[in-house]
């Protein structure tokens, strides 16, 4: 069984070799990858002196390292953490431990059911992790406690089957969902978070990076559950025609004429309207139940490949 250490890295040189080091001795069996996304302080040198197979991803964004990563590696079980010292590496045995007895796909670092609110001093961050649980939760029917943690592991079949959309840090957010939407196993343990060392400045941008989580979920809703999202929209238009309808209908039965004939016109095309974007959410879900077909072939045929 072969197990590899992920750690996608951008400017991290004050915590880059504690890292490499502290998992080279929890994990002495597992080959240490460090992935350099165009650093300018040196933590390429720094994590290859430490020990560390450097390698090199030109295109800037946590979420083209991953897809790097995952296309260019085979292993048995993958983890994957950031290269900011926030994760204690005494956690990755129980994760490689979770995913080689098969209990699970993806295995996830949960920081926010341990230190994570103490040890985190940005509040929006903090915001930020919970509204993104709630919607989650809430739209694919889930109990997951931690969507965007950056301490993981998954299991072969997990890598090579997830289809990387995103650019940068949402890429945490589109391997839950990934996961969720396609019915593949996950375990979640508690695991410590500790804030960043002094001098080591977070990547992630609270507004920006926020807006585009919050965008992700809104597409990953429209594309991996069309039906649910179309028929909302088709209800909100019904609804929005409805409060315009009523009043002429009545108005109608009180006096027998009908008034406000443009008013008409424009309700019997937001109804039309509405009725083909319902029926469009009818295609997309067909063609997504289609889809989660073909990936289960899929997964057959690694499973049969890997037998041999």
């Amino acid at each position: 069984m072969k197990t590899v250490i992920l750690i996608p890295c951008y400017n991290e040189a004050k915590t880059i070799e504690k890292v490499v080091k502290d998992f080279q001795k929890e994990m002495p069996h597992a080959d240490i990858y460090v992935y350099d996304n165009n650093s300018t302080d040196g933590t390429d040198e720094i994590a290859k002196n430490a020990g560390a197979i450097v390698r090199y991803e030109y295109k800037q964004g946590k979420g083209n390292v991953v897809r790097a990563m995952f296309r260019e590696l085979d292993a048995d079980c993958y983890i994957m953490v950031d290269g900011d010292d926030t994760y204690p590496a005494v956690h990755a045995k129980e994760l490689e431990r979770i995913i080689l007895n098969g209990e699970a796909d993806m295995a996830i670092g949960d920081r926010l059911s341990s230190t994570y609110f103490e040890e985190n001093d940005r509040p929006f961050h903090n915001t930020g992790n919970r509204v993104v649980r709630k919607f989650i939760n809430f739209f694919f029917k889930s109990d997951l406690n931690d969507i965007m943690t950056g301490m993981r592991a998954f299991n072969y079949d997990f890598v090579k089957s997830f289809p990387i959309q995103s650019k940068g840090f949402e890429i945490e957010t589109e391997m839950s969902v990934f996961a969720l939407n396609n019915n593949f196993k996950i375990s979640e343990i508690p695991i410590e978070y500790r804030d960043r060392v002094d001098g080591s400045e977070s990547k992630l941008h609270t507004y920006r990076d926020g807006y585009k989580v919050i965008r992700m979920i809104v597409a990953l809703v429209r594309d991996k559950r069309p039906l649910f999202f179309f028929s909302m929209l088709t209800l909100i238009l019904l609804i929005i025609a409805g409060i315009y309808f009523f009043p002429i209908l009545f108005k109608y039965f009180s006096t027998g004429y009908v008034v406000r004939i443009p008013t008409l016109i424009m309700i019997a095309t937001v109804v039309i309207v509405a009725t083909i974007i319902f029926f469009t959410g009818v295609v997309l879900y067909v063609l997504k139940k289609q889809h989660r077909d073909d990936l289960e072939h899929h997964l057959i045929l690694l499973n049969e490949l890997k037998k041999k």
